[in-house]
Order: C-alpha cells, then sequence, then structure tokens
C-alpha cells in the first residue's frame, strides 16, 4: 500500500469509527497501519500531505491566538423559555411572510451544549479553524480542532467546493466528560464545572497534544461562507450535504408543520431521550426550513428572525447548604453529600449533592449555612460548583472521627485526599462489595455466587461479612426469591471448590486496600505463609519488589485490626487452605529480575497460561513496554507495544520461540 493509500485508508476507519460510530478495523490493524505510517513520513518527510491523521496532533503549541475576522458574521440565536414563546416567535415570523403558521415547515435539533466553531475549507482541505468570539472576530484554534476525529482534515469529496465554511458545534460527551473529572480527582487538579467549560477550555488548549486527549466531537449545524456547492433550497438539505462530505449527524433531527401541538410534541419527545444522549444538551433548535423564507424574514442585530433556541429548565441553581453527611462508599471511602434548602434545577426537586472529598471541600472554600450553586445535567447527580454568599453563622465541616456505619475509627492514607473507614471486612456498609470482590472470579472463583445473589443474601442478612460464605446452607439461598434446591447446591458446590485456592489468590481477595492480584501474589511469595504476612511489620514489607510504603502501611493496619484476623480464622476454620509454597527464592529462578511484556493473540497458550508460565520462572509480566523490559512475546496481530519494542531494541520473541525456550529455561535468561 503506497502513501496515498495508507493516508485515504486510516482517514476512512477515523471516519467509521468517529463520525458513524461503526468501527470497521482492530485496534491491532489501525495501531500497526498508522506506525507505518509515521515510519513512511519519517523516512521521507517530503511525502506529508495536509489530509494526513498525523498532522491532527503534529502540532506545537503556541504562544498566543491570531485574530481571524469571519467572512459571514456569526450570529447567536434568541431564546425561547416556553412552548408559548417559541410558538409566538413563528407566528410572527410567518405573519411577517403573509402565510399561516402552520404552512411554516420547522426543522428541529437537539441544541448542543458546546462552543462554536468555524471550519473553513478551500478546495475540499481544512484550511483554519475560529471561534465564534464577538460574532465579528474569532480566534484562530485550528492547532486544536485538527485534533478532533470527527472534524474531516479533506472532504469526503472527489469535486470540492472552491470555499466551504463549516459552522458547527465542539463538544465533550458526556463519559468523555466524568473520566476527565475523575482523573482530575485522582490527580487533585482543577475540575470542570460542565462538560461547555471543558470543551471551551480545551478548545483554547495551547498544547494541541493535550487537547487530543480529551474526546472532543464535531457537529455542524450550518454554514456561512461557501463557493461552488451544489444549490441548496432548504436547510435540511445543507446537513445532508454536510454528512454526505463526512460530518457527523445531530442525532434525533425533525421536521414538522408549526401548529402548537407539533412543538409540543416535539418537546416532550426530545426532554425523554435527553438523558440518554451521549452529549449534554441544553435545548431544542428551532429553524424555518425554507432557506427562500430564510432569506426574506433575515436578520436583527445579533440574531436571525427565522431560528430560535427553546432552553431546557435551568440546570443550574442557587440554595443553602444546611448540613454535610459522611455516606461509606463499597471499598470504604468516606464521601462527603451536601443537604441542601430543597430547589428546582434541572426539571427536578434537588435537596442533596456529591461533594466529592474534602479536598474539594477546601477548593470551594465552603462552609455549613453559605449560599452555594448547584448544577444538575440530565440525569447526573447533582454537585456543587461554587460558594455564591457566604454564610451569616457558617460553620466549618470536619470529618467524623468514626464511620458513620459501624462506629470505627476513620483514617486518611497520607498524601491522599480519601478517608476511609478502617474496620474493613466487618463494616457493614462495605459488605457486599467486599463479598462479591472476594467471591469474583479472579479471586476465589465462586462462580455461582453472583451480584443479584449476594445482594440478597446480605439484605436478608444471610450474608454479612466474607467468612459468612462457608456457612451458608441449601435452606438460605433456596428460600429466596427466583432460587430452588438445585441453583442452591450449585452454590454451595462453588464454594466447596473454592476451598482449594493459593495464598496470593486468598490475600488478593481479602480486599486490602491498593493491594491488587500482583501485589498479592508477590507478597505471598516473599513470605511463603499467612502467618508470616500477618506478622510483618512495615519494613519487612517494604523489602518486597514493587512494595511501596502507602501498600505496606495497609498491610500491617488491616492485620493489625483484630476483627479482621477474627473473619479471617474462621474462614481458614470452614477449610480454606492452600498448597505450601516452595522454599527456594524467586532470586534463584531463571527469569528473577527480568520484565516480560506480552501482546498480540497467542495461537497455543491463553494470555493467562503464558503469564503463568513467566511467572514460574520469576519474572515480572507487565502491561505496557519501557526501557526497563526484558523481553516481549509478540503473538498473532501485535500492535504498538511490538513497534514500541523494536524502536527501544527491545529483544522480541514469538510463542514458539518462548515454548521452545521453555523447555530449557535457562535459555531464557
Amino acid at each position: 500500500m503506497n502513501y496515498k493509500e495508507l493516508v485515504s485508508q486510516i482517514n476512512q476507519w477515523d471516519h467509521d469509527y468517529y463520525v458513524l460510530d461503526h468501527p470497521t478495523v482492530a485496534d491491532a490493524e489501525y495501531d500497526l497501519a498508522f506506525r507505518a505510517l509515521l515510519d513512511l513520513e519519517a523516512a521521507h518527510p517530503e511525502f506529508i500531505s495536509p489530509e494526513s491523521p498525523s498532522q491532527r496532533v503534529g502540532a506545537k503549541a503556541i504562544s498566543d491566538y491570531v485574530k481571524i475576522e469571519h467572512r459571514v458574521k456569526m450570529l447567536s440565536l434568541a431564546n425561547a423559555f416556553s412552548l408559548e414563546e417559541t410558538y409566538a416567535f413563528f407566528e410572527k415570523a410567518a405573519k411577517e411572510l403573509n402565510l399561516s403558521a402552520d404552512s411554516l415547515k420547522i426543522f428541529s435539533e437537539p441544541k448542543l451544549d458546546g462552543l462554536a466553531i468555524s471550519l473553513h475549507y478551500d478546495h475540499g482541505l481544512l484550511s483554519y479553524a475560529a471561534t465564534r468570539g464577538d460574532g465579528l472576530i474569532g480566534e484562530d484554534v485550528t492547532h486544536t480542532i485538527k485534533t478532533i476525529k470527527s472534524v474531516p482534515l479533506k472532504l469526503a469529496t472527489d469535486h470540492p467546493p472552491e470555499t466551504l465554511e463549516v459552522r458547527g458545534e465542539v463538544f465533550m460527551p458526556k463519559l468523555a466528560f466524568e473520566k476527565f473529572n475523575q482523573q482530575a480527582l485522582a490527580h487533585n487538579t482543577k475540575l470542570f464545572v460542565n462538560a461547555r467549560n471543558a470543551a471551551a477550555g480545551t478548545v483554547r488548549q495551547m498544547n494541541p497534544k493535550i487537547a487530543a486527549d480529551r474526546d472532543l466531537q464535531f457537529i455542524p449545524y450550518g454554514l456561512g461562507d461557501y463557493v461552488g456547492t451544489p444549490s441548496f433550497t432548504q436547510h435540511s438539505d445543507i446537513l445532508a450535504y454536510l454528512h454526505d462530505l463526512g460530518f457527523r449527524k445531530n442525532p434525533h433531527c425533525y421536521a414538522f408543520l408549526a401548529c402548537y401541538e407539533a412543538f409540543v410534541s416535539n418537546y416532550e419527545r426530545m426532554e425523554q431521550i435527553r438523558a440518554l444522549l451521549p452529549m449534554q444538551i441544553d435545548g431544542i433548535v428551532y429553524k424555518i426550513d425554507d432557506l427562500a423564507l430564510q432569506a426574506s424574514l433575515g436578520f436583527i442585530a445579533r440574531s436571525p428572525k427565522w431560528a430560535i433556541a427553546r432552553k431546557f429548565p435551568a440546570e443550574n441553581s442557587v440554595t443553602e447548604l444546611l448540613a454535610v453527611d459522611f455516606q461509606v462508599g463499597r471499598t470504604g471511602v468516606l464521601t462527603p453529600v451536601a443537604r441542601l434548602t430543597p430547589v428546582f434545577v434541572g426539571g427536578v426537586t434537588v435537596s442533596n449533592a456529591t461533594l466529592h472529598n474534602m479536598d474539594e471541600i477546601e477548593r470551594l472554600g465552603l462552609q455549613i449555612g453559605d449560599k452555594i450553586e448547584i448544577q444538575r445535567a440530565g440525569d447526573v447527580i447533582p454537585k456543587v460548583v461554587q460558594v455564591v454568599e457566604r454564610g451569616a453563622h457558617r460553620s466549618p465541616i470536619i470529618v467524623p472521627e468514626r464511620c458513620p456505619a459501624c462506629n470505627a475509627q476513620v483514617k486518611q492514607t497520607e498524601g491522599q485526599a480519601a478517608f476511609r473507614c478502617s474496620a474493613d471486612l466487618s463494616c457493614g456498609a462495605q459488605g457486599a462489595e467486599r463479598i462479591r470482590h472476594y467471591a469474583s472470579r479472579k479471586f476465589m472463583n465462586i462462580t455461582n455466587l453472583g451480584t443479584k445473589l449476594i445482594e440478597l443474601l446480605y439484605n436478608t442478612g444471610r450474608l454479612k461479612t466474607i467468612a459468612d460464605i462457608y456457612s451458608l446452607t441449601i435452606d438460605d439461598i433456596a428460600s429466596l426469591e427466583g432460587q430452588g434446591e438445585k441453583s442452591a447446591q450449585n452454590v454451595l458446590e462453588s464454594i466447596a471448590s473454592s476451598k482449594q485456592t493459593k495464598l496470593g489468590t486468598f490475600l488478593g481477595a481479602l480486599g486490602i486496600h491498593e493491594v491488587g492480584e500482583e501485589g498479592a501474589k508477590s507478597i505471598a511469595q516473599y513470605f511463603k505463609t499467612l502467618a508470616a504476612i500477618m506478622a510483618a511489620s512495615l519494613e519487612d514489607l517494604m523489602q518486597v519488589p514493587d512494595i511501596g510504603p502507602v501498600m505496606a502501611k495497609n498491610i500491617v493496619e488491616f492485620f493489625q485490626s483484630a476483627e479482621n484476623r477474627t473473619i479471617i480464622a474462621k474462614i481458614i476454620d470452614a477449610g480454606v487452605t492452600w498448597p505450601a509454597i516452595a522454599e527456594f527464592a524467586i532470586a534463584q529462578r531463571p527469569l528473577a529480575g527480568q520484565t516480560w511484556v506480552l501482546t498480540g493473540t497467542l495461537q497455543q497458550l491463553t494470555r493467562s497460561e503464558a503469564k503463568a508460565l513467566l511467572e514460574s520462572l520469576g519474572a515480572k509480566v507487565a502491561g505496557s513496554v519501557s526501557k526497563k523490559t526484558s523481553v516481549v512475546v509478540a503473538g498473532v496481530e501485535a500492535g504498538s507495544k511490538l513497534a514500541t519494542a523494536q524502536e527501544l531494541g527491545i529483544k522480541v520473541m514469538d510463542e514458539a520461540e518462548l515454548l521452545s525456550a521453555f523447555v530449557t529455561a535457562d535459555s531464557l535468561e
């Protein structure tokens, strides 16, 4: 495949994925093709085309914004806040046109909650992108807009118009917004207030590489300046034309005649589907579809006389913070919840809102008695945006010293925002989730004890801690709704099978904070017995490879708890056991100190089998390639990890070589 064909193929894959929501290629194949493109462009920089997908993130950070004058003024829309106001707007338009209102064909589009952007194409290639600005002059944001995969760098046509200015909305999808704020909380960095601010802040990033990681999307809503396009008679024709050129469609657009009942029906339909959409919308845009009628009506100072935005009820409102309660989550984390003077916002009455953690409370400068702004978007839990007015008799928010659920001591891990209940296994608020974690396939593998059954048993009091799993009877299970003796017997057989396990598996199943599957294996291999682990000091644990001070402290504190030790004793008494771990040290194994990475599809081994094989020889199996990687085992359709290994000069081995070398383990060194 030559360079042009490679560029065309990758752009088509991007279009299928980001515009049509229909992936047509495996990730591994895409990664290989993209790597081949980068290699070609590195070897032949003269090949590089403006339409190459590599150019989306190839720009350097800018130091300032260039001002761009819009050839056609970018106007905003007038707003209506009731159906009566909306209908009256089009009645007035019809009267000016000497027509009856119900003869007007109205085109309805969800009003995306993002940032208006103008894209300029010259002979089919994206030349620049600009913000709305004041409507006359915007800012050049080409460097970030080019990172958006749903913005075509080249129009999908063999006969592009001479000039085409596409106007639309850049937005951050709900999932991307939630992911960003979760990461911001984890790293104690600034949160975005809403998806619109997130989109605007990302577009105005100086560094396009940051923008490229935030999954912005673009959907057009019309045209500005254009020369050499087909002739259009309706606004809906323009949107269809833009879709043919490679742009995304705005979902749930409708056309109807402008009678009052049709507006009511349309609005109610959009309210119902609003929460189900993958993006935030803050209203509906209604436009007269006929372009000739639009031209006859024209504009007033800042907005057209043929289109209006019907806004949804406000999703932000102001109320008073009455109190803060602390709820205990499934992993023992205490989450502050604001109790509010009830207020109507986003179509519902809200009386509480999330506050995330104490760092967020400190960032807001929040105290009880303050007047605060809260936000609700769709079905998302309301959250506090900012303090609007300090209360006259405000009082500080204090984390309780005792767990609200079980009265155990509350502790904070050094360097982290979260406060946690110290009771671990015996805390009622954590019970069901800890049982689910313990029984999961990755740990004790109690296959017939699923999430729903755990909830039923927990809610009826038959399961309180993980130790109670081993005292369940047929009657405990069969008496529950939807269960019977046969299914109960299957559960008990799964429980009995789980009693034969491994020390590392059991340790991971206990759910000690930050002790995952790999950490548990390392600790078990190092100490050999549960008794040694339970007696280990902080200094002892720090000797285990890859075990840091935070994890070590969590382990010590977990086993210092009398309640935890009692529950573990009950489990051991119930017959849970594991084979003794051989006394030869990991350091004596042929792959001790080496880090291996598996990539691609293996034909003779499963990924788990290959991982177990390598770990049995003392190797650490990692999920990503770095300079510290010793060997990469590449199966079929190995992707970016293989490419990275080749770039770094790391030894690469296929599955046959791995199996052959395993016969004589010394050759793996």
